[in-house]
């Protein structure tokens, strides 16, 4: 038994208190990059002002980055598995074996794929569970093709979720599909940066030289962790044909890379592209204020997709740059209630390159969406959106 609990109990991470702390422990838990992952470092910002010791679990696979000093503790299993169905059941099983035999006092899991471990933990340890659905998990595109797989999720979710008290998403349009499906609505929160993010950059010429990108012409910017099908980047990078004295910087992860990689060199667009991997988030936006120009090109393939509201917008606005975006209910809510940026109306590459061209050489928009993009960052920024999260320990239970 010790032994198992040894293996149970790896912490990683720097240990910027005492464990004699009185506060109640509470375990945030995600199969997500904690590295990365922004919503879940500011929820866990946000439950040490609540008065929590908060300590963070994931996983960790080769190409994770180290985690940068915080002011909680965080933790990574090593699994056998990367990815697929032998990938979340041993996560799974593994993060439960690790919650029971921990002391905490509460649980906060992030996505129906840590939701199973987090649910048996609470009901068997009797301790409150708040759950956070960061998309609408069913209907992403990975599973489109996976019925059984598919299934699986979906009887967790029907067993799970209409016995969970403390619900949160990160979009209206996802909080009514829940709502419709279960009868409980989901509190929204929005995947918002911290406030005082913006800082739009006015030499933009020093900045690419440091960061070693072409200093002169446009730089369009494509970032996101994840950069899959039917999210519009393989029409990008076609439609840089299109475009002369124009670079399109592609920042992140994601399993369409292959496939963007080898259309580059299809069509001999190597002096047009530059691929960048995963960045830890201050890098990535140093990156992203050096651009002039922010893509979100999602598809409406997918239920998913189509009520998604992508972190990437909320980073463009807050580095200070215009985005053109695909019309999809929650982004253009965002992009035109504030008027910083533009639309594309289908994926034909040509056109996706003459909105590009428009909306660079529009000086007098472009003077537009500089001033609306400072008005929105002061509105949408985590010290705004972080006053609806629910007081857990006082009100909640």
């Amino acid at each position: 038994m010790l032994l198992f609990h040894k293996f149970a109990f790896p912490l990683s991470g720097p240990l910027n208190y005492t464990h004699l702390s009185v506060k109640p422990l509470i375990i945030v838990s995600v199969t997500s990059d904690l590295s990365t992952d922004q919503r879940v470092h500011r929820t866990c910002l946000v439950l040490a002002e609540q008065g929590f010791e908060v300590l963070l679990t994931g996983r960790q696979l080769p190409s994770s980055i180290a985690v940068a000093e915080r002011s909680y503790r965080t933790n990574r299993f090593k699994l056998w598995f990367t990815t697929g169905p032998l990938f979340y059941a041993t996560f799974n099983i593994r993060l439960f074996f690790y919650l029971i035999f921990s002391k905490a006092k509460y649980l906060f899991a992030n996505d129906l794929d840590a939701l199973p471990a987090n649910y048996l933990a609470s009901r068997l340890k009797r301790i409150p569970l708040i759950y956070d659905s960061h998309e609408y998990y069913t209907g992403v595109p990975e599973l489109e093709n996976r019925p059984f797989v598919k299934a699986c999720w979906k009887w967790f979710e029907r067993m799970i979720f209409p016995g969970l008290k403390t619900i949160i998403t990160v979009n209206d349009s996802i909080a009514s599909l829940y709502e419709k499906e279960y009868g409980k609505r989901p509190l929204v929160i929005r995947n918002v940066p911290l406030k005082g993010g913006f800082q739009p950059t006015t030499n933009k010429t020093e900045l690419r030289k440091k960061l070693q990108l072409p200093e002169s012409g446009k730089l369009i910017i494509l970032q996101g962790a994840g950069i899959n099908i039917q999210r519009g980047a393989e029409e990008a990078v076609l439609a840089m044909q299109f475009l002369e004295n124009t670079t399109l910087l592609i920042v992140g992860g994601g399993d369409v890379l292959p496939v963007l990689k080898d259309l580059v060199k299809e069509y001999r667009l190597e002096n047009k592209i530059i691929f960048k991997p995963r960045l830890p988030y201050t890098e990535l936006m140093q990156h992203t204020r050096a651009a002039d120009l922010g893509l979100t090109l999602d598809k409406d393939t997918n239920i998913n997709y189509r009520f998604s509201l992508p972190n990437k917008i909320f980073d463009y606005i807050h580095a200070g740059i215009p985005v053109l975006a695909s019309r999809l209910p929650e982004v253009e809510r965002i992009i035109a209630g504030y008027g910083v940026g533009d639309f594309i109306e289908r994926h034909d590459p040509k056109h996706i390159a003459e909105k590009m061209e428009s909306m660079l050489q529009n000086e007098s928009a472009l003077a537009g969406w500089r001033k609306n993009l400072e008005i929105a960052s002061r509105e949408l920024n985590w010290d705004e959106e972080k006053k609806k999260f629910p007081k857990i320990i006082n009100e909640q239970y």
